[in-house]
């Protein structure tokens, strides 16, 4: 065996013994000192080569020295430098356990001083007490080196306590957030790190600001090191002291530099900056740099321009929209939900990666918690614009690959999919221990309960078990022998079914046939298994239908009307009409009704982008009314622009009409006002007013025969005149048809309605949920004391709720015939939602008290086959709504609609 072979046996050995001794429960003290030595030994191993074998060194020795690229090799997390006193306010809340390095720095230049600077860190022999003792008195001098983890929870500590109004701001009210490029080595004279800033690597605006915050006629800076990279990298040096080909090696790092603004021209200064000229600030200086002693430049720079980002902003933190990758609207509302829940934020803004679970197969290695976390770490930074969730949702695909395409998913599958995700990959059980399931005959349900929670957190904890997860009861009853089976099972979130009401919302479109009011879209509410008859009746009263009137209805496609609601089918079930059918109803006198129906169908020129050529398309809602049993083309013709006349444009909306020209004077003032045509113009194809009108069999398209003015028309058997009208452009340019167009579905809500929507509460909903219910035919129990199978009624109890609900509202109904939603509106309590009369658990008063606040609202719009997804969402004490990347405040009113998908609420 080599000497090589039996180092690196020694070596595998050493790190085999240090890290399973360190799973033992032994003494604090001897524990750290073994970490420390284990991270010795894990940042050696970074410098040295495997090939390296030395029989004096357990670890080796090598002429190739593998150079550390990058800070990352020892923690890929980013650091930040920050001014001393923001972060020490946070101190005492969050980071009291923390203690920071202290290391005295002095900037001096290199011979191209204009383009490089060049620091000295020194370590200051401070204990702990002399540590905290210097952190009362700081001064704007003072700065903080902070992981990632650290600033992100800092920061969000600062906006929450500005939100409740008990924090008092720092004097300094200058901000930003910039990155900067320096290279750390190890100085072997002076036992220092010698820290470089150049031009060349961070560009003209990241160098200026280093240069205001690095200016040594302000004395020495003191940087606290509370991240424990840069001490690392320090004592890492002096281990290798005896190195000396290391002595030179650098390493590179990317700073985040945070709300580090400097006045320069302040009185900090030993001399007066008014009293000294450009060449005198510019004047030598000795400083001791790398164990010489050198001519430097001290560097103080008028000529830059300070950095002005207003500290106001930095708070705008959580109202960050995140782009449509396409078809992710789903995804970004519910990331915006949780983007929103204050528990998981801080949980993710802070240490979150000391729970990573790179053992549970029913995760993805850490990889989809680490994307969640730098998507909300993104969320949360100082001036972010909106983001572009790619990263994240790849990760997510590797868990669930059903989100791997861009096909429209329901946000509620997702959120449930990625709760379930983010457990398994930060599930701080690594080794899973197997529960029997023991006999509870005789045994209270407390206790029961209790051993069933007991066994789950046994194999599940996580951040999601500890805010997320409650537990409910489940007890099924056996018809017969009356034999109860109660479970306790967990669950992550509540999905509510939207109790069966009695009433459907219905719109349809109401127009006159007199020619005196634009159509309408009119709102009612009707009994869901009603009758035909009962929509004619409800639509009567919302309309205020005069006693000598009569509504026909007449279900449109295409177009055209395929059908009328006559009075044989009048008792046909309303279960029949869907929510995409359109229908309206056309008002009638009475007194008309023997004479015949004359149908008027729009045609207009549109252009053909395969043939290049205009072609006829209908358009618009056709118009109905009743003409006399004798009746002539100039009967029609008149009819139809009386009809139209409600649609006439003002004037000054009808500048493209052409001018008309002498001999057309009477003829446009005929076309305007409406007069009658005289019998005497015998005009073969109708050209007087621009329209056409053609006879038309029903159930045919092609043109039928012309009308003529003065020609008798023949009534057919049916009684129904079917006539086309053909548009020219002059009269579409005359006439307001866009209202003919806007034809709504009969699921949808018109934007003026005299009958809100049938509504229902939450407890509702919540009550549906736990009330008790035979199981299906397809889901029979089997009952232990009967030894068959029964239908078992079900009945659900909360047992355990936790710190945030998450109700679901089943608005998606499906069936073998059909897919449907629900488009009830759900009356949801805002400030109080009170479930403790819903709780069976109780506290040792025999009390029970479970009050929740709204906090978040994932909403969908639209029907089943396709929609759109936004969220709303509290950021402070502000609503906000988020649609992708756009977002914008909202009041509180507006939060309750019938769109309202997936609640978030968070325990009082």
């Amino acid at each position: 065996m080599t000497h090589r072979f039996k180092n690196r046996l020694a070596q595998l050995f050493a790190f085999s013994l240090l890290t399973n001794f360190l799973s033992l429960k032994i003494l604090p003290t001897f524990r750290q000192i073994l970490t420390k030595t284990l991270d010795f030994l894990r940042m050696d191993s970074l410098f040295f080569s495997a090939d390296g074998g030395d029989d004096d060194s357990m670890f080796g020795s090598s002429s190739t020295v593998r150079s550390i690229q990058s800070l990352s090799d020892l923690d890929d997390e980013r650091l930040y430098l920050v001014d001393h006193r923001w972060w020490n306010e946070t101190r005492e809340s969050l980071f009291r356990e923390i203690d920071g390095a202290l290391y005295a720095t002095s900037s001096c230049f290199s011979d191209d001083f204009e383009s490089e600077i060049i620091l000295d860190m020194r370590r200051s022999e401070i204990d702990s007490d002399g540590c905290k003792g210097e952190e009362q008195g700081v001064s704007g001098r003072e700065l903080a080196l902070v992981s990632e983890w650290m600033f992100y929870r800092a920061l969000k500590w600062h906006y929450d306590m500005k939100n409740v109004g008990n924090f008092v701001a720092v004097e300094d009210s200058k901000a930003d957030l910039f990155p900067l490029q320096i290279s750390l080595s190890i100085s072997g004279t002076t036992n220092s790190l010698v820290v470089k800033i150049n031009q060349k690597g961070n560009g003209i605006g990241a160098f200026d600001k280093s240069c205001q915050i690095f200016n040594v006629n302000s004395g020495l800076v003191k940087i606290w090191d509370f991240s424990g990279q840069i001490t690392k990298f320090f004592l890492q040096g002096r281990i290798l002291s005896d190195k000396s080909e290391l002595m030179n090696a650098e390493i590179f790092l990317e700073l985040q530099v945070y709300g580090l603004s400097y006045d320069i021209m302040q009185n900090e200064n030993d001399m007066s900056v008014e009293d000294t000229n450009t060449e005198d600030i510019s004047s030598s200086s000795s400083l001791k740099l790398n164990g010489h002693s050198e001519k430097v430049n001290s560097y103080l720079r008028v000529d830059h321009p300070l950095i002005t980002s207003n500290l106001s902003q930095t708070y705008n933190l959580g109202l960050t929209g995140l782009y449509n990758l396409g078809n992710t609207c789903f995804m970004n509302s519910a990331i915006q939900c949780l983007g929103h829940t204050s528990h998981l934020v801080d949980y993710f803004l802070g240490d979150f990666r000391k729970d990573l679970n790179f053992e549970n197969p029913l995760g993805v290695n850490g990889k989809l918690a680490l994307a969640f976390g730098d998507l909300l770490r993104q969320l949360w930074t100082p001036g972010a614009t909106a983001v572009a969730p790619r990263a994240f949702k790849s990760r997510l695909a590797g868990f669930a690959p059903q989100f791997s395409g861009y096909n429209q998913h329901d946000s509620q599958e997702f959120l449930a999919f990625l709760l379930d995700g983010l457990h398994e990959d930060l599930n701080r059980v690594k080794i899973k221990p197997y529960n029997e399931i023991k006999d509870v005959d005789g045994i209270s349900d407390k206790e029961v309960a209790d051993e069933h929670w007991r066994n789950h957190l046994a194999r599940n904890d996580s951040i999601i078990v500890d805010m997320c997860q409650g537990q409910y009861r489940s007890t099924l009853i056996c018809p017969l022998c009356k034999k109860h089976s109660v479970t306790f099972d967990p669950f992550i979130y509540l999905s509510l079914p939207l109790p069966s009401t009695s009433m459907r919302t219905m719109t349809l479109t109401v127009l006159s046939t007199d020619g005196t009011t634009l159509p309408i879209p009119v709102t009612v509410n009707v009994p869901k298994y009603g009758k035909f008859k009962d929509l004619i009746q409800a639509l009567s009263i919302a309309c205020s239908l005069r006693d000598d009137e009569t509504l026909l209805v007449a279900e449109i496609y295409n177009n055209c009307i395929i059908r009328f609601l006559e009075l044989d089918t009048r008792n046909d079930s309303l279960e029949l009409v869907r929510d995409r059918d359109c229908f309206v109803a056309y008002r009638l006198l009475k007194e008309e009704d023997s004479l015949p129906l004359v149908v008027f169908t729009h045609w207009r020129y549109e252009m053909s982008y395969l043939e290049g050529l205009p072609v006829l398309r209908k358009f618009g809602i056709p118009f109905v009314a009743r003409v006399p049993e004798s009746t002539n083309g100039s009967d029609i013709h008149n009819k139809f622009l009386k009809l139209l006349h409600p649609l006439v444009m003002p004037e000054e909306f009808s500048l493209d009409y052409p001018e008309n020209t002498p001999d057309q004077q009477d003829t446009t003032e005929m076309d305007v006002d409406e007069k009658p045509v005289d019998d005497n113009d015998n005009d073969d194809d109708s050209k007087s007013e621009g329209f056409r009108f053609y006879l038309q069999q029903q159930g045919h398209y092609s043109e039928g025969p012309t009308i003529i003015m003065d020609e008798q028309l023949l009534i057919p058997e049916s009684r129904i005149i079917s006539v086309r009208v053909t548009w020219p452009d002059e009269m579409l340019k005359r006439y307001d048809t866009s209202i003919l167009s806007n034809l709504p579905e009969t699921g949808g809500i018109a934007l003026i309605t005299k009958t809100p929507p049938e509504s229902v509460s939450l407890y509702k909903c919540l009550e549906a949920f736990l009330k008790e219910e035979p199981l299906g035919p397809e889901d029979m129990w089997y009952c232990p004391k009967c030894k068959e199978h029964r239908q078992a009624s079900k009945k659900l109890d909360l047992w355990r709720l936790p710190e945030i609900v998450i109700i679901h509202l089943k608005r998606f109904s499906y069936n073998r015939f059909l897919k449907d939603k629900l488009e009830t509106f759900v009356d949801f309590p805002i400030d109080d939602f009170d479930v403790s009369s819903y709780t069976v658990e109780k506290d040792k008063d025999n009390q029970s008290c479970f009050r929740y606040k709204l906090y978040a609202v994932s909403n969908h719009y639209g029907g089943m086959g396709g929609g759109h997804y936004t969220a709303f969402a509290k950021c402070g004490e502000e609503w906000y709504e988020f649609n992708d990347s756009q977002v914008y405040p909202i009041s509180e009113d507006q939060i309750k609609t019938s769109a309202a998908y997936v609640l978030f609420y968070k325990r009082v």
